[in-house]
């Protein structure tokens, strides 16, 4: 029996990486990557290394083995047909029988478009009839921190999310959620929904940014025109920077406020709070 992780280079895949070799031996983990050089340090670890291409079904057919247990990080090629590349890993994972097929979505509260490709994921996941666990990931708190150059840059943070508030958790904290389950028991045919301890507004996020830089920072709330057109003239496509602004207008109506417990329950712990996020974000 292996732990198979799709993505294992990605930001969250490496964190899940980690969590399971604390875990498991590392011969018991298949990181699935595009690239074996990137993973070469993993390798070296005695983690096992599937080369695998959502978009190439063919190199899928000998990643699974029965009894496996697999993650699924849902991919980030929003062009190129979601549903499908993760239906491809789906196909692939129930062809060879494994034992548990678990996948990072998005909070059921959400009905932005980014969510679109998530639920039909799920819809696919169910009707294959696999033993599944749909981790239904919150906004990360590294969404906001690891873009804090432009805030204290220019002294603001911008969003289209009025006075919406949101329960971010650090990738870590969603990572070892998804360790919990691949190595533990009575996940089975199991939705989590997923987020932080905590909800915060992003008045209260520039104050906290403020705090912990010395700096003098705004919240500056904006129509989602206007952000997208922020977004588009910093360099990103068009297409993604209307699914940013659509995620902003789901946190304005708390769609992405999730009030479960299920994170810190699975993962025996409190989340990260966005402070310290924000610290450690300021130190790197």
């Amino acid at each position: 029996m292996s732990i198979v992780v799709t993505g294992a280079t990605g930001h969250l895949g490496r964190h899940v990486i980690e969590g399971l070799l604390e875990k498991v031996p590392a011969d018991q983990v298949v990181a699935v990557v595009r690239s074996e050089e990137k993973a070469a340090d993993l390798a070296a670890r005695g983690v096992r290394i599937a080369v695998a291409d959502y978009n190439a079904p063919e190199t899928f057919d000998s990643v699974f083995s029965a009894g496996d247990r697999v993650l699924l990080v849902s991919g980030n090629e929003f062009d190129k047909g979601r549903v499908g590349q993760h239906k491809v890993v789906l196909d692939a994972a129930k062809a060879a029988g494994v034992a548990l097929f678990a996948y990072t979505s998005a909070p059921g509260t959400l009905t932005a478009a980014l969510a679109d490709d998530h639920r039909g994921t799920e819809a696919a996941i169910l009707e294959s009839g696999v033993t599944y666990t749909l981790l239904r990931n919150g906004w990360y708190n590294e969404n906001y921190t690891e873009n804090l150059a432009p805030v204290l840059e220019h002294g603001a943070v911008v969003q289209a999310a009025g006075e919406g508030r949101i329960s971010t958790a650090s990738r870590a904290d969603y990572a070892a959620a998804a360790v919990a389950v691949l190595t533990g028991e009575g996940h089975e045919n199991t939705t989590y929904e997923l987020g932080g301890d905590t909800a915060f507004g992003f008045a209260e996020y520039a104050a906290l940014v403020a705090e912990a830089s010395g700096k003098e920072i705004t919240y500056n709330a904006v129509p989602a025109e206007t952000y997208k057109s922020i977004l588009t003239g910093a360099g990103l496509p068009a297409p993604f920077a209307e699914i940013l602004a659509g995620v902003d207008e789901s946190i304005e109506k708390g769609e992405l406020i999730v009030g479960t417990g299920d994170l810190s329950r699975l993962t025996g712990r409190p989340t990260t709070p966005i402070a310290e996020s924000v610290a450690v974000a300021l130190k790197g």
